[in-house]
C-alpha cells in the first residue's frame, strides 16, 4: 500500500477551517464536520468495548461496524456521496438478530454496568443515539443521509443487545432499574 499521509502536521486547519475530499473549505464547526467527528468519537468507544471483548460474535460484528462507521466518516467528507446503503443497514440487523435470538425476553428496564465492557457497549450506544439526532437534522439538508440515519437506529440498538449478549456470556447479572429505588416526585 502506498503511503497516504505523508505529513500528519499540516497547518492548514490553525485558523478554524478545513478540507472536505473535494478540496472545499468549510468551517470546522460546520454540521458536516461535527457529525464527522462525533462519528469518530463512536468509532473509538467501540474500539474501547472491542479492546475489551474476546473474540467472537460481537466482537466480529463491531469489527464490520467500525469498518462502516469509518466508511460513513469518509463519504461524509465529499458533498453529495452516498452515506452508506440498504446493504448496510441488513448487516445491521442480521447481526443484531442473531446475538438477541437466545437472550431472555426483557421484562424491566436495564441500567448501564455490571461490568467494564458492558458498560462500554453502553457508553457507545448513547454516542450513537446523539449522532442519530444529529443525522436527523442532516438528513434535512441531504436525503443520502437517510440510509445512515436508519443505520444508525439499528446500531444503537446492536449495541443495547450486544450489552445484554455480553452480560449473559459472562455469567453477569444485568443491572435493572427498580422502581424501590427511585425517589419519586410529589410535588
Amino acid at each position: 500500500m502506498a503511503n497516504r499521509l505523508s505529513k500528519i502536521v499540516t497547518r492548514g486547519g490553525d485558523k478554524g477551517e478545513t478540507s472536505l475530499g473535494d478540496g472545499t473549505r468549510v468551517a470546522k464547526d460546520s454540521p458536516r464536520i461535527a457529525l464527522i467527528g462525533d462519528i469518530d468519537e463512536l468509532n473509538s468507544n467501540i474500539g474501547v468495548a472491542i479492546a475489551h471483548l474476546d473474540d467472537g460474535d460481537v466482537h466480529s460484528a463491531l469489527i464490520a461496524v467500525q469498518h462502516d462507521l469509518f466508511d460513513l466518516g469518509g463519504a461524509l467528507c465529499f458533498p453529495g456521496a452516498p452515506l452508506l446503503s440498504k446493504a448496510h443497514v441488513t448487516r445491521i440487523d442480521e447481526a443484531a438478530e442473531a446475538l438477541n435470538e437466545n437472550l431472555p425476553p426483557l421484562k424491566e428496564f436495564i441500567l448501564p454496568g455490571g461490568a467494564p465492557v458492558i458498560a462500554f457497549l453502553h457508553v457507545a450506544r448513547t454516542v450513537c443515539r446523539r449522532i442519530e439526532r444529529a443525522v436527523t437534522a442532516y438528513a434535512r439538508e441531504d436525503e443520502a443521509a437517510a440510509f445512515a440515519r436508519q443505520y444508525l437506529n439499528r446500531l444503537s440498538d446492536l449495541l443495547f443487545i450486544a450489552s445484554r449478549f455480553e452480560a449473559k456470556r459472562l455469567g453477569i447479572a444485568e443491572t435493572l432499574w427498580r422502581k424501590e429505588n427511585s425517589i419519586q416526585a410529589t410535588d
